[in-house]
């Protein structure tokens, strides 16, 4: 019986060994396999989150105003490969899976997004040149049927960033149009971050459900002590009861919805700044529906281990 137990109890500690090299809280963005191909670590300067900036051409072929975008390599499948993440500001999101093939030496990308999702996955393939480049390449005819190739180079790559260029080439490559760059230097999120990032996102969604629920004393409990809110055409409020009370306000209504929609959060040690949007949907006592949005502020702070927002500034957007 003692044997069996022991069989027992050793089943998970087998388990979790094999994936070791897996995303998790002390390494969000995973590691690379040592028995994967030694080219996973082309993808190294890469690894974690950035803040990046993407520029795309119009449909008149002029430059469009460029966007923010956070974009989040990792490793997965125990390490053995690469996948990246791209999430912009207007609601659009995409990636690809990233595997080597070593009997091809060449490296294949499949690439999904949304809300543009398609049934067959587009793909690239290439590798890493001498000059430390990596290029990437699809067939793709020109709109007057010339053949050639979507060609995707990322180049600049360091710890501090890297770029990215998105372009057509002709068969030999002589005739290039860029329809695509992003730049990504400088922004690089450390892992640690990552993981306090984490932590103020599961905050920011705690508090809209209590609002939601009308639980004004978690609201209250999610500032700090010595917290201030900066409410529209009001008085700057401070310390948590008298925050509470300003929430208690509202009773009497019901919220339908509120979501608090991030656009950046940077962290200062035990602080961090966070600015983004907010929406909602209300109703009333006589049973009138409003929906409403609006932008914010919110300097966290952290206490006894816990971040909580110790600056609270709002204000409603006209619609």
């Amino acid at each position: 019986m003692k044997t069996l137990l022991s069989f027992f109890f050793l089943i998970p500690f087998f388990i979790f060994a094999q994936y070791d090299y897996e995303p998790s809280l002390e390494h969000p963005y995973g590691l690379p396999n040592p028995d994967a191909p030694k080219e996973l670590l082309d993808w190294a300067p890469m690894i974690g989150e950035c803040n990046c900036i993407s520029e795309m051409r119009n449909p008149d072929q002029t430059w469009a105003e460029p966007t923010n975008m956070i974009w989040r390599f990792k490793y997965i499948m125990n390490g053995m490969g690469v996948q990246d993440e791209t999430l912009k500001e207007d609601g659009s999101y995409a990636g690809s899976i990233r595997q080597f093939i070593p009997d091809s030496t060449k490296w294949y990308v499949h690439y999904y997004s949304h809300p543009r999702s398609t049934p067959t996955l587009p793909a690239w393939e290439g590798g890493k040149t001498e000059d430390g480049k990596i290029v990437l390449y699809r067939e793709q005819k020109a709109p007057n049927g010339m053949d050639g190739f979507y060609k995707i180079t990322f180049y600049d790559m360091d710890d501090d960033g890297y770029k990215w260029l998105g372009e057509w080439v002709d068969t030999t490559e002589s005739i290039s149009f860029p329809t695509w760059k992003i730049d990504c230097k400088g922004a690089k999120i450390s892992k640690s971050d990552a993981v306090e990032k984490d932590k103020i996102l599961e905050a920011v969604r705690n508090f809209s459900k209590a609002y939601m629920n009308g639980d004004y004393e978690t609201i209250a409990n999610s500032y700090t002590t010595d917290a201030k809110i900066f409410p529209n055409n009001a008085d700057i409020i401070s310390g948590r009861e008298a925050i509470k009370e300003r929430w208690m306000q509202w009773t009497g209504s019901k919220t339908l919805h509120h979501e608090i929609q991030p656009k950046e959060i940077k962290f200062f040690g035990d602080y961090a700044h966070d600015y983004g949007y907010y929406e909602g949907k209300t109703e009333r006592k006589d049973g009138e529906v409003s929906e409403w949005k609006g932008k914010y502020v919110v300097i966290w702070k952290k206490e006894d281990g816990n971040w909580k927002m110790y600056l609270d500034i709002w204000n409603r957007i006209k619609d």
